[in-house]
């Protein structure tokens, strides 16, 4: 049965399953290599590619392939391909769909390892990058060459919560027969679909709100029939960066609680940057729902809620930022987001801490920022850790 009619919370509990001869009703995992053939010449069909079916999990698994067509029909995209990781997806779609001699025009505000992966170990295939600023469509239009064939970006950035206008860098990236990459880690397809924006291709790390409750690393590529479950789906199958079966159930059951989860996450978040923002220790506060924030008006025109992240910048630098994470009791202190459970970093010496000082300047990580992941215990004893951490910055 198809469920592409249906609302997003339905598709999320129920698209995608395809029951066994036993009858369950949850999603059955299975935690098998290989798969029996019928005959000698069943085989060679399916590895000929003549016949579909099952060949062996590195490539073809029915619980990873539920997983992918739920996801799919959540982004609203034709092919879904599961990763072992988000940095994995990135990497199966710049492996699957580029080669020497390409460049990519890439956000600076992207997490600090996609930034490695690009300056650093892309570059020794002959892959070049420019980095340009987020919210800035002249800095992206300047960067694009005869050889950009492809356009990378996070909306909203980690962790200082810019956005970028998809519908806008679409027209740019087709204009220069490139593609646009956006990843969606923040907000979920439950409140931003860059595909009808315009973007070709979704990222996602499904360790983050997927799961939800911080199990599983995964990761996956959303997109057409073409580039994705061709070109990405080819990668994958030849070099290996694959879903665990086990993984992909952790995240079918994720998935069904996306949407009221992302909508916790978001009210909380809310909140806690509006308090924050009357805080005397606090320089500035970084979250699309306030009015102060520099792109909220586009947050509201391309997203459905605001997300779960709130960043915020202490007067003190990194002795204020240290001793406000130190002195909070609920927050914990881990680099993790889109857990039920509340997290609290500080990204100029964690995710962010193998970039230079230049780099960590250029994007704004300044080192007296700390990132929350707002999760879904009570907001006001989120508000009272909070106002702990800053007595402590205060003493």
């Amino acid at each position: 049965m198809s469920y592409d009619e249906f609302d997003f919370a339905t598709r999320a509990v129920r698209s995608g399953q395809q029951r066994t001869g036993e009858g369950e009703h949850s999603e059955a995992i299975f935690p098998t290599s290989s798969y029996v053939f019928g005959s000698a010449a069943e085989a060679a069909a399916r590895f000929s590619g003549e016949q579909p079916g099952n060949i062996y999990s590195r490539f073809t698994n029915p619980t990873v392939r539920t997983f992918e067509a739920r996801l799919a029909s959540l982004e609203g995209g034709e092919s879904c391909v599961a990763t072992a990781s988000g940095m994995a997806a990135i990497l199966a779609t710049c492996a699957g769909l580029l080669k020497s001699g390409d460049h990519i025009v890439s956000s600076r505000s992207i997490f600090g390892t996609t930034t490695v992966l690009f300056g650093t170990y892309l570059a020794r295939f002959g892959i070049e990058t420019t980095f340009v600023a987020l919210d800035q469509p002249q800095e992206w239009e300047a960067a694009m060459r005869p050889a950009t064939r492809l356009l990378f970006l996070e909306t909203p950035s980690n962790p200082l919560t810019e956005l970028a206008d998809i519908g806008a860098l679409a027209k740019l990236a087709r204009a220069g027969d490139a593609l646009l990459v956006v990843d969606n880690c923040f907000c979920t397809p439950a409140q931003q679909l860059p595909l009808a924006l315009g973007a070709d291709i979704v990222i996602h790390s499904a360790t983050k709100y997927l799961d939800g409750q911080g199990r599983c690393i995964g990761g996956a590529v959303v997109g057409d029939a073409e580039r994705v479950g061709k070109e990405v789906y080819g990668f994958l199958r030849n070099a290996g960066p694959s879903m665990s079966p086990f993984n992909a159930w952790v995240f079918l059951k994720g998935l069904e609680t996306l949407s009221l989860r992302m909508r916790a996450h978001s009210d909380s978040a809310l909140v806690l940057a509006q308090w924050l923002e009357q805080q005397p220790a606090v320089a500035r506060v970084y979250h699309p729902g306030l009015a102060s924030h520099p792109q909220h008006a586009l947050a509201g025109r391309q997203q459905s809620g605001y997300g779960g992240i709130v960043s915020f910048e202490l007067k003190g630098g990194q002795p204020a930022a240290w001793s406000l994470i130190d002195a909070v009791r609920i927050f914990s202190i881990t680099a993790n987001l889109g857990d039920a459970k509340s997290t609290i970093t500080h990204p100029a010496s964690t995710t962010h801490g193998r970039l230079t000082p230049e780099q960590r300047a250029d994007t704004g990580i300044a080192d007296g920022l700390v990132r929350l992941a707002v999760g879904l215990e009570s907001v006001d004893d989120l508000q009272r850790d909070l106002e702990r951490g800053l007595a402590a910055v205060r003493s």
